[in-house]
């Protein structure tokens, strides 16, 4: 069983969802609470043990590069205005020399297109990846659940979480077999099934760790849904000769490439927060009781 070291997080999307503030800014620049989407993503890559990011950009997202790198005149001012605590912050998020990547897409061709271009800098090794938007809100990263699962069964780990079963047509679901370690065996993927033939509502959540092998099926893989390159087509063909797992995530995960999971990430990363807590709690309770009295009255 060879060790993940590496990850790959695509950031070559449109943010066409975000229009007009995704017009100019990617949208994983986009900040929850002070901290932009994408931050998450690599702070729980780290947190998992991960070596060494792979970033698979498109056009105009050199903001993300610029963003992983050292700003040494916005260091110079922090130093000389003795704003010392947040030098401090902006250093801890420094990766160290040489541990990110950074490839293009050139053609908007979908995930499984987006993980292809990485194949030559993962080379022949497991890797995990991480969906930006799909951020992470738990006592537990979820990523290193995926590798506590994987260090019992090998093979390839998805994190799942359950969503309302009338729900399942909205998700790539799997189905439920037997326990395995901290997870279970997967019996099937289906992408997006209606509930009456759903095989669970088990829903695959946006962190994937898998084998090598993937690439080579990507790599002759035909467009589906959307007339893109799907992942989970090829993992559809993957599963055929290798074994899948699914970890359940005992956290919750809001899909910031919406409105709504933006600002309901917005909340409860404010809410977690020792230092602003107290801040937004009263207006957020105040605003939610004020909305709520004038939905009764209309």
């Amino acid at each position: 069983m060879k060790k993940v070291r590496k990850a790959v997080i695509p950031v070559a999307g449109l943010g066409t969802r975000f229009l007009p503030a995704t017009k100019s800014m990617p949208k994983e620049m986009l900040t929850i609470v002070d901290r932009p989407v994408v931050q998450y993503a690599v702070d729980e890559a780290l947190a998992a043990g991960i070596e060494h990011i792979v970033f698979v950009t498109g056009r105009n997202k050199a903001t993300i590069e610029d963003y992983f790198d050292i700003q040494p005149e916005l260091f110079v001012t922090l130093t000389e205005k003795g704003k010392m605590d947040q030098l401090s912050s902006l250093e801890s998020l420094l990766p160290p020399p040489g541990s990110m990547s950074f490839t293009r897409q050139q053609s908007p061709l979908g995930l499984g297109h987006a993980i292809w271009c990485a194949r030559d800098i993962i080379g022949d090794e497991p890797f995990a990846v991480l969906l930006p938007d799909m951020v992470c809100f738990g006592e537990e990263g979820c990523l290193s659940g995926l590798m506590d699962l994987y260090g019992t069964t090998g093979g390839n780990v998805i994190a799942v979480e359950q969503c309302d079963p009338s729900q399942t047509g909205s998700y790539g679901i799997v189905g439920k077999g037997e326990t395995v370690g901290s997870g279970f065996t997967v019996t099937e993927m289906v992408e997006k099934p209606a509930p009456a033939v759903a095989p669970s509502n088990y829903y695959i959540n946006g962190r994937y760790i898998l084998q090598p092998e993937v690439f080579g099926i990507l790599g002759t893989q035909a467009k589906g849904a959307g007339n893109e390159i799907q992942l989970t087509d090829a993992m559809l063909r993957m599963s055929e000769s290798q074994k899948f797992y699914a970890r359940p995530y005992a956290g919750k995960t809001f899909d910031c490439g919406s409105k709504d999971g933006f600002i309901q990430a917005n909340v409860a990363f404010a809410l977690a927060r020792a230092d602003i807590r107290d801040l937004v709690y009263e207006p957020i309770a105040s605003m939610i009781e004020s909305y709520s009295g004038r939905t009764k009255a209309a």
